[in-house]
């Protein structure tokens, strides 16, 4: 079997083992190992086992992993996501479905510390739903929206997965978080417009409560008022140099281990939790990254991804046409797959493909661009069926609602989510006004 041949019948075998349910870098781990040494014997691979754990471990790029995520559990563990929730929720739980409005405006507020879909989607899923569920808010609504909104986890900076992109791509992280901020907006945006709609088009789904003070108001504001400082401080400090990505995140996780400090319900037990569930979590996607390291070299032995650019170039298809025809992949992927497997796996591949083609753009502006994109999709990724992984997170907390129901109340944010793809698509200069105002 040639090595082209061999590139390409290796991707069913790794589907194959993740359909047995074996992780993800393990399974890559395996399936690049015997992929090489069919190539090149096994020599290489007692070279690569020598080298590719120091080299990738020792970047000092990857410690902004553990940083965001230990910012995250603190800020989970000190209840700031709850306060979030009330404050949005006092905000626009006046008007029709502004309690699931405030539950959109809560997650991409604890996503902007969080950085992961899945940790935003059932934080607050633990804090909106019983509220959701007492003022008679439809199941498919209340489901439908956190399983959306968790989303804006991975999408609105910091986000783990973007982290990722931009190792695997070397790219500047402070670009690409500013490039997401748009993006993330407008997602935010598209979701509560998404349930203004709905709940005048389905009436009874998502009622009005008492309109809440200014003073009362206030009074919710002034438990939130930290993680706004600490968001703003360690966003601005990026974005203006006066620290690096990496101390950024530092910064962040300090200030929220500060405030968590304060709270009544932390205490040295749930500060052992957290450092547990952070070594826990950043092991995990240290392992899937090492996994990637060894199939992402095989894949390059194959050539795939030169043979991939020919058959582009030498086909004379339009670049656009390809950009859309990667996207329209991913959200087939998506359908199978969780977010970190699709990068890692498409992206060695994709992206040497993506930069030999011209979209009118520097090559820096085409890798952001085509990062945020990439981003996007993968994140409707989550909510789309059979595998939609926040889905089955929400409903499975949600308890007495049908999958079948919490999927048909996504279906308006994935509507949402297509619209804003192709809004992105067609205009790149969305995702990189910011880029090009800070340059």
């Amino acid at each position: 079997m040639d090595r082209e041949t061999l590139g390409i019948v290796a991707f069913p075998f790794l589907f194959l083992l993740l359909a047995f349910r074996v992780p993800i870098g393990l399974a890559m781990l395996l399936v690049g190992s015997a992929g090489t040494a069919m190539i090149a014997g096994w020599l290489p691979i007692f070279s690569q086992v020598k080298t590719s754990a120091w080299h990738l471990f020792s970047n000092y790029s990857l410690s902004v992993i553990p940083l965001f995520l230990l910012m995250g559990n603190l800020a989970s563990r000190a209840g700031m996501s709850e306060a979030l929730f009330k404050f949005a929720s006092a905000c626009l739980g006046h008007r029709k479905g502004g309690v699931a409005m405030a539950a959109v405006g809560a997650c991409a507020g604890f996503g902007a510390i969080c950085g992961s879909s899945l940790a935003t989607a059932a934080t607050m899923g633990k804090v909106a739903l019983p509220e959701l569920r007492r003022l008679g808010y439809s199941g498919s609504l209340s489901t439908g929206a956190l399983a959306a909104g968790g989303t804006l986890g991975i999408l609105i900076p910091p986000s783990v997965i973007l982290i990722i992109y931009s190792i695997l791509t070397e790219q500047n992280i402070a670009k690409m978080f500013l490039a997401a901020l748009v993006p993330g907006i407008l997602a935010a945006l598209g979701y509560i417009v998404t349930i203004a709609i709905f709940v005048r088009l389905v009436p009874g789904s998502g009622r009005a409560q008492q309109r809440i003070t200014m003073a009362g108001r206030m009074s919710y504001f002034r438990n939130i008022w930290h993680v706004l400082l600490i968001f703003t401080f360690m966003l601005s400090g990026i974005y203006l140099g006066w620290f690096t990505p990496t101390e950024g995140a530092a910064v962040g996780a300090a200030g929220t281990g500060l405030v968590a400090m304060f709270q009544k319900n932390f205490d040295l037990s749930a500060l052992l939790d957290v450092i547990q569930s952070t070594a826990i979590t950043s092991g995990m996607i240290f392992l899937v990254l090492l996994g990637a390291e060894f199939f992402n070299s095989f894949i390059a032995l194959t050539q795939l991804p030169v043979l991939l650019a020919s058959f582009v170039t030498e086909g004379g298809f339009s670049p656009l046409v390809v950009v859309a025809a990667i996207l329209v992949l991913y959200l087939l992927l998506g359908c199978l797959m969780d977010s970190m497997a699709m990068i890692l796996l498409t992206i060695p591949v994709f992206f040497p493909l993506i930069m030999t083609l011209e979209f009118g753009m520097s090559a820096e502006e085409t890798a952001i661009w085509f990062g945020i994109l990439t981003l996007i999709v993968v994140e409707v990724g989550l909510i789309t069926p059979p595998v939609g992984l926040n889905v089955f997170i929400i409903n499975k907390m949600a308890g007495d609602v049908k999958i079948s129901d919490t999927f048909r109340g996504v279906l308006p944010f994935l509507f949402s989510d297509v619209l804003r793809v192709i809004l992105l698509f067609s205009f790149p200069g969305i995702s990189l006004f910011l880029i090009r105002l800070f340059p």
